[in-house]
């Protein structure tokens, strides 16, 4: 594709998203391809790439898309080498709190699992002799 640039279905391919749901992504703001074709076909590079691997593992964690859009944002915002220490302090919160909403979320994620398991286990049960 020359300069890193890929397609919508290769990147389809190398995320495991549908081609349906990168669009959409696209069209409600969490990520827009970096550049379009002259044929006006959208372009990704690996940085939009890991973006949608972000958003993601963020789907089966409950994130809203207003929460994906601020987390995003601020992961963005991070990555800029000339942010004001104060700026990067508040940024360290906001990202220390997203943390500490997915690692409660796992938990929960944890729990339903061992749970379904459990169910898993009774109904494996009888079925025995």
């Amino acid at each position: 594709m020359g300069s890193g640039r890929m397609q919508i279905g290769e990147v389809a391919e190398r995320t495991g998203l549908s081609l349906r749901t990168i669009r959409h992504y696209e069209e409600v703001g969490l990520a827009p391809p970096t550049a379009r074709s002259q044929g006006g076909f959208r372009l990704y590079t690996d940085d939009d790439i890991a973006r949608l691997h972000v958003i993601k593992r963020m789907k089966p964690l409950g994130f809203t898309l207003e929460e994906m859009r601020d987390l995003l944002s601020t992961l963005d915002e991070l990555q800029r080498d000339d942010l004001e220490p104060v700026r990067r302090a508040e940024l360290a919160d906001r990202l220390t709190a997203y943390r500490t909403m997915v690692d409660e979320r796992c938990e929960q994620l944890r729990l339903r699992l061992a749970d379904a398991e459990q169910f898993s286990a009774e109904l494996a049960d009888r079925l025995e002799p």
